[in-house]
């Protein structure tokens, strides 16, 4: 699966005291170093880590959630890079034209069951997400796969292929660029 993402240029910025003569307070100016660079939308996805799932009355239910989300670009781009999951939650806004609400994206929620040490899949359509604590629950509709009475750890992998959004969320994001 593939979606798509905005990696923006990574520009540094180191505090440069200036003092001020008048108030006798400092002042601090960012230093660019680098060329900043337009954002381009690249192929990526999303990856959510939590320690249990459970789906049940067209929920989706992740359990001890990550603060973080994974989202990473393939060749030729090989990029990587963190985004908080209450940011990302964002893309649902009914703001945009683009916006997860008006077209939601797909997604396979992935569970390991403890007892039997197997992986149970489901493919789902993600909507209105909630984030309390670390409980993120979206309804959904299941179109394919279950993941049963799985117990253990769980990795929501997101797919947002032909939607370039992310724009909201990617100037808060940070990313580390690989090799080509």
């Amino acid at each position: 699966m593939r979606i798509l993402f905005v990696v923006a240029a990574l520009v540094f910025a180191v505090p440069v005291v200036m003092p001020v003569a008048t108030t006798g307070v400092l002042a601090q100016t960012p230093k660019v170093i680098g060329t900043p660079q337009q954002p381009q939308i690249v192929p990526s996805m999303i990856v959510i880590n939590a320690q249990g799932a459970k789906i049940a009355n067209q929920k989706l239910v992740l359990e001890g959630v990550a603060a973080n989300a994974i989202v990473f670009a393939d060749r030729p781009v090989r990029a990587a890079g963190h985004a908080l999951t209450a940011h990302l939650l964002e893309e649902w806004s009914d703001s945009a034209a683009d916006s997860f609400a008006k077209n939601p994206p797909n997604a396979t929620i992935s569970a390991m069951n403890k007892e039997k040490g197997k992986v149970s899949d489901a493919v789902v359509v993600l909507k209105s997400p909630k984030l309390e604590g670390d409980r993120l629950t979206f309804d959904i509709a299941v179109l394919e796969g279950d993941i049963g009475k799985a117990d253990g750890p769980a990795t929501l992998f997101i797919d947002i292929i032909d939607l370039p959004v992310a724009r909201r969320t990617a100037h808060r994001s940070a990313w580390y660029a690989g090799a080509k």
